[in-house]
């Protein structure tokens, strides 16, 4: 396995997960899905150096989906064995701790798009082209696409955009809600995505998940289960020293100082 098809990097505690197949447009055959893995594990486990993560890609593409040439070397059951593996991968990250952030440099077709759904937040390149477009494919999107695009952007609306395999600009996406902002090139795209992360690491990092998991979990229940779930998740940040931190630190005018403790 080729682990440099994947790198992962600290600045500070932003966690940086880069494809790293450009020649490939980033295509993700099944070794680069089992390090994609290995990495997301290793920053769950790693939450309270790791904070905000951003994914990004080398190249002109973000990711356009599922590796065709190996995909066409595969039996069924081979078959059956990837689109289990990168819906399982993509969930992992999903439901990371900390916060994502999904920077679109290019192209983010079928699997690319699905990544980036997966993902807390969403920038691209004004030129960025992405869509599900699995359909003309004779498939359907297979790693949570017609879930979470659903969620999103509405039913009626991802319909349209799945049962056409539309390809849609970055335009169109920031239209939809898909993305929160567009970049003139790769350079503003990482500045947009480390500025949006600097905001989140100036609060209690703690707060900060517990306040992911409520959304998360809230968002598909009834409204009285989800401020059953706010409740549970506020009641582990009481015991918490950040909470008191941050009281001290408003008693004597100061800025807190968070540990995720």
């Amino acid at each position: 396995m080729n682990q440099e098809a994947v790198r992962f990097e600290r600045d500070g505690h932003i966690g940086v997960i880069t494809l790293n197949r450009p020649d490939e447009l980033n295509a993700l055959n099944y070794d680069t899905l089992d390090r994609l893995g290995e990495i997301i594990e290793e920053i769950r486990l790693d939450s309270k150096e790791v904070r905000v993560v951003l994914v990004k890609a080398e190249g002109r593409a973000f990711c356009a989906g599922a590796d065709l040439k190996e995909r066409r070397t595969l039996t069924e059951q081979q078959v059956r064995r990837n689109v289990r593996k990168i819906r399982d991968v993509f969930t992992a990250l999903e439901r990371l701790p900390q916060p994502t952030i999904a920077l679109i440099n290019g192209f983010a077709f079928g699997g690319g798009f699905e990544l980036a759904l997966a993902c807390d937040f969403r920038y691209a390149v004004a030129e960025a082209k992405m869509g599900l477009t699995e359909v003309s494919l004779g498939i359907i999107p297979g790693a949570g696409g017609t879930q979470r695009l659903s969620r999103l952007i509405g039913p009626s609306k991802s319909k349209e955009l799945i049962l056409t395999a539309r390809r849609i600009t970055a335009a169109d996406a920031l239209e939809l809600g898909f993305v929160s902002g567009l970049a003139n090139d790769a350079t503003q795209l990482y500045e947009l995505g480390v500025s949006l992360a600097q905001e989140i690491l100036a609060n209690a990092p703690l707060a900060v998940y517990q306040a992911k998991l409520a959304i998360d979990r809230g968002s598909s229940v009834d409204l009285q289960t989800g401020l059953d779930v706010e409740t549970m998740c506020y009641e582990v940040i009481i015991p918490t020293k950040d909470r008191v931190e941050a009281l001290e630190a408003f008693r004597e005018k100061r800025k807190p100082v968070f540990k995720g403790e």
